[in-house]
């Protein structure tokens, strides 16, 4: 019998050269390629943690896949990171309205366009994929209301209608698309692309633990997310400021009160436990603000315990960290992500104007761990801190149980995406 590759030969060479190139355009390609767009800061390490872990979502339940990454902010660091775990990975970076340039013909060669986490605020390119007749889909996506009520809503739903499917990171996104009517063929619960995260740096983690005398697992974290501008000092044009430019007296005293909150807790933790205290950075604006708010204020025999990092990392680094860490807890949502993702209990201590991301732990099994920051006082944020500390091993089960929900999550949505791509 002769083979299917040399009867192609043999009959390319008899039929001469036009036959070929006919029988090569009617011969689909093996590998299909899913172009991702992520990476949306570099001064936030969550929003660097969403690129490596929706990555390895991709690379772990889509392996037969090409995938091209459009960077929207990145660094040689970071660049570096996701070449040294992901070596197949093709970076392109620019503007989709370049006419010609890499992203449009990224988007040309792709068979799906994905949207990596966030708020989903921009629709160019979901504009752009329908005049090309090309898929897309968004993956661990939140809005807040006015996105989907106010100006422009009906075009922003008639937009999200057209997509291959939609996969909110938290209940309350998913109640709020249902009831303004966007109807995808598939819209539904799928986790923020940082659980999947799994890039670690041990040597400078070890490093850093080194330097500040911290041993594994007898240190916790903690940072507050302040009402103070980013920098550069950029005024924030979205309908809820999150980082005003010019923060008002009662932002100040938020801060403050909240601030006053964390002090306590790092208290009662080191006269209990003895452990330390590290005020970690999520966020590189809010390092010099924690420091102001926190570690600063605190009485002079409580600074020996508190370590406040005064240098920016790395979410590799991070990670390694967070997997050495007793639990972590921040005001952030993507730093207790990243313990979670590491094995490490958490507490997100979370105030809903910053977006309905923090209805994410409630949905994963874990809302005994995200406390509403205003309505609880420190005594109860140590009960619950306490509680993981008299059962560790039971924290660190409930961790395993939230994260197989997760994983679960993750694999139905890339087997959705699979039949998409497929089709």
């Amino acid at each position: 019998m002769i083979s299917r590759r040399s009867f192609l030969h043999t009959s390319a060479l008899a039929l001469g050269s036009p036959a070929l190139t006919s029988i090569a355009q009617i011969t689909p390609s093996a590998q299909k390629t899913v172009l991702l767009q992520c990476g949306w800061a570099t001064k936030n390490i969550g929003d660097i943690g969403h690129t490596p872990g929706t990555l390895r979502f991709l690379e772990q339940y889509l392996p037969e896949a090409k995938v091209i990454l459009w960077a929207m902010n990145t660094t040689e660091a970071v660049d570096a990171m996701l070449m040294k775990r992901f070596p197949k990975l093709e970076i392109v970076k620019g503007a989709l309205t370049k006419e010609g340039g890499a992203v449009q013909e990224a988007v040309k060669r792709s068979d799906f366009f994905l949207r990596g986490p966030g708020m989903g605020q921009s629709t160019d390119f979901m504009i752009y994929c329908q005049k090309l007749g090309k898929p897309w889909g968004l993956q661990g996506q939140s809005y807040f209301p006015d996105m989907v009520t106010g100006k422009d809503a009906e075009k922003r739903i008639a937009l999200l209608n057209s997509a291959a499917y939609i996969y909110c990171r938290d209940s309350k996104t998913l109640k709020l698309l249902q009831d303004v009517g966007v109807k995808p063929p598939v819209l539904e619960f799928g986790p923020d692309g940082c659980f999947g995260i799994d890039v670690r740096d041990e040597a400078k983690a070890l490093a850093r633990m080194k330097k500040h005398g911290l041993e594994e697992k007898k240190f916790i974290t903690l940072q507050l997310r302040t009402h103070s501008p980013s920098s550069p000092g950029v005024d924030d044009k979205r309908p809820q400021k999150l980082n005003p430019l010019h923060p008002t007296p009662e932002n100040i005293a938020d801060d403050t009160r909240r601030a006053k909150v964390y002090q306590d807790l790092i208290a009662m933790w080191v006269k209990e436990t003895g452990f330390k205290v590290v005020i970690a950075p999520e966020v590189n604006k809010e390092m010099e603000y924690n420091k102001k708010f926190i570690y600063d204020t605190l009485p002079d025999d409580l600074k020996p315990y508190v370590v406040n990092f005064d240098e920016f990392w790395n979410v590799d680094e991070a990670c390694s960290f967070y997997a050495r860490a007793h639990t972590v807890i921040c005001h952030e949502p993507h730093t207790p992500i990243m313990a979670l993702a590491n094995g490490t209990p958490m507490m997100h201590t979370f105030s809903e104007f910053h977006s309905p991301k923090c209805w994410m732990f409630k949905d994963i099994g874990l809302e005994e761990w995200a406390p509403e920051f205003d309505a609880t006082p420190a005594t109860k944020m140590f009960d619950i801190l306490m509680s993981i500390h008299k059962d560790y091993p039971a924290a660190q089960a409930k961790v395993k149980k939230a994260m197989a929900f997760v994983e679960e999550r993750a694999a139905s949505q890339m087997k959705v995406l699979k039949g998409v791509i497929k089709a």
